[in-house]
């Protein structure tokens, strides 16, 4: 059944194992406001420890993800405000985001249709991103007189080569879902039509590792690409003790599935989490 945030401006259900998330603006394309952005953080802090949630979808209603921020309510209306409300509105979107980079959970962007400007934060917050063909990227930034702010351009840098980011940001040109697939800013792009069914597959997937080892590699690969190579290393040493504190029983039981009873093959495939040992 459909919940609903306090607002009303963020929907979501809850479907074996699935938390289904949804940017809740259609008419105003899923712009982002300050409103939304609140309710955002509000179902973020539901779902992340919630045991019937293992991976968190994010999508939008109708025809957009998201266009980006809201121009009125974001920028005109807190600008109203002076630096006070200007500030406000940041932290409150830059928050959920930085949330959602970090989330317990493994997370994907379901990229069903607009995704421009302040979308490209929470679509980089994702692990993984999965985009209809029929999509359009863009930073139009350029095109009303700003740079693309709030993490944007870092976004363009961070997933695009040079000489594409430059290109993106600076000409404030459209790409459909298939160029930001061939470009790198999304995983895959499929048809609209199909989109859902390959996510679902790609979640299902994630279902059945180890949640304490999906958390500890999602984090790692954040963490280890601004590192050198020896910091890294001593990094993911220390990251993996961690994780063993926390879950060694599930790692023990993943070696004694593949040594003792060769019930399955590491590069195949994941061991039978749910399973303890007779």
């Amino acid at each position: 059944m459909t919940e609903t945030s306090s607002n009303g401006v963020v929907a979501y259900d809850v479907e074996n194992g699935i938390a289904w998330v949804r940017f809740n603006r259609p008419d105003k394309r899923n712009a982002m406001s300050p409103t939304l952005n609140r309710d955002m953080m509000e179902v973020l802090d539901l779902l992340e420890h919630d045991e019937k949630v293992g991976v968190l979808v994010l999508s939008g209603e109708g025809a957009a993800w998201t266009a980006g921020m809201d121009l009125k309510e974001y920028f005109r209306e807190t600008e109203a405000d002076g630096l006070r409300g200007t500030r406000k509105a940041q932290r409150e979107s830059y928050g959920w985001w930085r949330r959602l980079r970090w989330y317990q959970k493994p997370t994907i962007a379901m990229i069903n249709g607009w995704c421009f400007g302040g979308g490209y934060g929470p679509l980089f917050a994702c692990d993984l991103a999965f985009a209809a063909e029929e999509a359009k990227f863009g930073l139009s930034e350029i095109n009303w007189g700003i740079l693309p702010g709030g993490g944007a351009t870092k976004v363009a840098t961070e997933l695009l080569p040079f000489r594409k980011a430059m290109y993106h940001a600076m000409m404030g040109e459209n790409i459909d879902g298939k160029t930001a697939a061939d470009w790198g800013l999304v995983n895959e792009a499929l048809p609209l039509a199909s989109l859902k069914h390959r996510v679902t597959e790609v979640a299902n997937v994630l279902l059945a590792k180890n949640p304490v080892a999906l958390k500890a590699t999602k984090d790692a690969v954040r963490r280890v690409g601004v590192m050198t190579y020896d910091e890294a290393e001593d990094y993911l040493i220390r990251a993996q003790e961690a994780a063993n504190s926390y879950d060694n029983e599930g790692r023990k039981e993943g070696i004694r599935q593949f040594i003792d009873e060769k019930s399955y093959k590491p590069g195949l495939g994941a061991y039978d989490k749910d399973r303890v040992k007779a």
